[in-house]
């Protein structure tokens, strides 16, 4: 089984959708996705309402979703650990204890050739707009990431 963790800041926003996406993209039976956050300010919560409506809206339930801070286990657990932008990719890098723990880590949108910035915008402190945008942009990704992932 292939394992994929994605992680952003506090695992309330970015992460969770898209780990609520690509979990409804790939095989349960040959995939196991889960997300975290570089942080803990919010572990144990459910994700952030704007990001669970948004969700919603596309058809996803990730409200049963609860916040975990990353871990130094999850280099073993996770085959891929996809972080959000370039501030939680060296906070997860800063952890590694070897480079086989660093060779798992990467920017969730390097996937994404048509995206220029390779930082996933935080739209925490934006409105709904601003979540929408990130779920068009993790959707996008995620359809090229599970290609990808299923050959």
């Amino acid at each position: 089984m292939t394992s994929i963790l994605m992680v952003c800041l506090g695992n309330i926003c970015r992460s969770p959708l898209a780990h609520g996406v690509m979990q409804s993209k790939l095989s349960k039976e040959n995939f196991y996705i889960d997300s975290a956050g570089t942080a803990a300010y919010h572990v144990g919560n459910s994700p952030d309402k704007r990001s669970i409506l948004v969700a919603k809206q596309n058809g996803l339930d990730i409200s049963a979703q609860s916040a975990r801070q990353f871990k130094v286990s999850d280099f073993d657990t996770f085959d891929y650990i996809y972080a959000m932008d370039q501030s939680n990719y060296n906070n997860i890098i800063s952890l590694a204890r070897h480079s086989d723990d660093i060779e798992k880590v990467e920017l969730f949108l390097e996937a994404n050739p048509s995206v220029k910035n390779k930082d996933m915008p935080d739209p925490y402190y934006g409105g709904q707009n601003g979540f929408e945008h990130v779920y068009n942009l993790v959707n996008e990704t995620c359809d090229i990431l599970a290609k990808s992932l299923s050959h």
